[in-house]
Order: structure tokens, then C-alpha cells, then sequence
């Protein structure tokens, strides 16, 4: 069997969880179309086995990270670090992209970082349903003449498109090892984190832009029957007027995204949910080491 440690990484919102959840063919991190979705390191286990003897098993772990960016406070801090200590962990790393490096400087910082590192390197070109030849040959030019990549790809996550030749590519990239997950895991997160990372998903999606990075989600009971699991869960919110955003008028909001969530979370875990949801304030959580660990952001 061949098995390894892949880090996905890349600046905030070029897709990096869509890339993720295409390669398993099941959803296991958020996605939106705000920046800085993911906040986690998120394992992604995909197991395949052979069809013929001519193929090898293999089991590849991919490191889902958050977007590296300038951070601007603790919890961004803790995000890049994240992201960045992934590049001593695994055996390929893959850079997902999505413009020219003329656009700014986050994608430059990041080939900077990887200068230092031995690791094999694939460039992935995301997003070519919307890209358009001309640019995406521009793209692929220009990280060409860089010399800095095993192979570049250009692919449409969203879409599925290219993307098994990427899985393909990877494998070729590693080397003879254990099968380090049973082959019917698809994530080694408990069930508690993936259902607290959909109601952070779904409050995203019902908030305008100036209130979503300052929302936390805390599971605070968790109680599973064979025919019905009740959760109790609290959004924090760092300022007083986004509270009553959150809930909305006659608490519709709140209702929109307790719903939503527990209609995932039924396809998710297979039973009934009970979903309690509630809004707590946290003043400057972003900033507090204590709120960082505490709701899981550091150890």
C-alpha cells in the first residue's frame, strides 16, 4: 500500500474545502463564498483500493488548511500558523490558486515561505470555468517559469473537473506505507466538530459581510438515542449589535439557520435532531488566548 500526508494550502477563499470535499465525493469541510471559512486544520482520509494487480492500495490524508494571510489578530495568528506548520507534516503539498500573481501579494508571500521547503509541490489553477483560456494561460505561464512545481493542474472544484487526474498525480508522488485509518473513515474530527463547523457555515451564509468573522460556535451538549440526538449549541458574536442581527426580526434568522443546520446534521448522523441554538455575546473573543483555547483554536 502507498499512504501519505497531503497539506492543501493557499490564500483565503480559492477554494481549498470545495477541493477537499470533491477528492472524498462527500462533504466534510464548510465552504462559502466569504474568506477565511475555514479556521481549522481539517483531515480529509481518502482509501482506495486497487482493481488490478498492476495497482497499488493507497490511503492518502489530506490536510484541509486555513487560508494564509497577514493576520490581524490572535485568532488569524493561530489560522496562518496553522497553515504553515502543515508544511512539516506531509509528504506533498498542494497550492491551490485562482488568479496571476500580479493581483497581490498573498500569493507571492506564500512562495516565499515555500522556497524553504524540500516537500514535492503540485500548483493547482482553480476555478477555470471562470477563468477563460487567455487567463489561465497567462497563469499557468507565469508559475511555469517559476520552476518551483512537480506538476501544475488547472481544475474547476466546484465542478469535479480534472480533479481525479490531481488524486492520480499524488499518488504517484508517494511512497510504500500503513493504512493509518480504518478504510470507511472519511475524517478523523468527532461528530461534535463537524456539527458545530455547519452551524458556523449556515450563520455565514445568512449574515451580511460585517458580521461573520466574529462568530464562534460552542457545542455545549451533545446527547445521542438511537432514535434522536439533542444539541445544544451558542453562536458567539463579538459585538452587542450584531446579536440582534443574528436572530432577526421575530427571531426568523435564528430559526433559518437552526433549520438549515438540522437538516445537514439529519443526512450527517443518520438520526432525528433536536437543535437548540442561542446568541451570547463575547466581547474581543478574536483577541482573548483563553477564548482562542477554550473554543478550539489553540491547544
Amino acid at each position: 500500500m502507498k499512504s501519505g500526508f497531503i497539506g492543501i494550502i493557499g490564500r483565503p477563499n480559492v477554494g481549498k474545502s470545495t477541493l477537499l470535499n470533491a477528492i472524498l465525493g462527500e462533504k466534510i469541510a464548510i465552504t462559502t463564498d466569504k474568506p477565511q471559512t475555514t479556521r481549522n486544520s481539517i483531515r480529509g482520509i481518502y482509501t482506495h483500493y486497487a482493481e488490478d494487480k498492476t495497482q497499488e492500495d493507497v490511503q492518502m490524508i489530506f490536510i484541509d488548511t486555513p487560508g494564509i494571510h497577514k493576520p490581524k489578530n490572535k485568532l488569524g495568528e493561530a489560522m496562518t500558523g496553522m497553515a504553515i506548520n502543515t508544511f512539516k507534516e506531509v509528504e506533498v503539498i498542494i497550492l491551490i490558486i485562482d488568479d496571476e500573481l500580479s493581483s497581490g501579494p498573498g500569493d507571492k508571500y506564500i512562495l516565499e515561505m515555500l522556497d524553504e521547503v524540500k516537500t514535492s509541490k503540485i500548483l493547482v489553477i482553480n476555478k477555470i470555468d471562470k477563468l477563460g483560456p487567455e487567463k489561465f494561460k497567462r497563469i499557468y505561464e507565469e508559475y511555469s517559469a517559476l520552476n518551483k512545481f512537480h506538476k501544475i493542474f488547472g481544475i474547476s472544484a466546484l465542478q469535479g473537473k480534472n480533479v481525479p487526474d490531481v488524486v492520480k498525480e499524488i499518488e504517484s508522488l508517494l511512497s510504500e506505507g500503513p493504512m493509518y485509518f480504518p478504510d470507511d473513515m472519511v475524517t478523523d474530527h468527532p461528530e461534535r466538530f463537524i456539527v458545530s463547523e455547519i452551524i458556523r457555515e449556515k450563520t455565514l451564509m445568512y449574515l451580511n459581510e460585517e458580521v461573520p468573522h466574529g462568530i464562534a460556535i460552542e457545542i455545549e451538549s451533545y446527547k445521542e438515542t438511537k432514535t434522536i440526538t439533542r444539541i445544544g449549541a451558542v453562536i458567539y458574536t463579538e459585538k452587542k449589535s450584531h446579536k440582534g442581527i443574528i436572530i432577526g426580526k421575530d427571531g426568523k434568522k435564528l430559526k433559518g439557520i437552526g433549520k438549515s443546520a438540522r437538516i445537514e446534521m439529519e443526512a450527517l448522523l443518520g438520526t432525528k435532531v433536536y437543535l437548540e441554538l442561542w446568541v451570547k455575546v463575547r466581547e474581543n473573543w478574536r483577541d482573548s488566548d483563553f477564548a482562542l483555547s477554550n473554543l478550539g483554536y489553540r491547544d
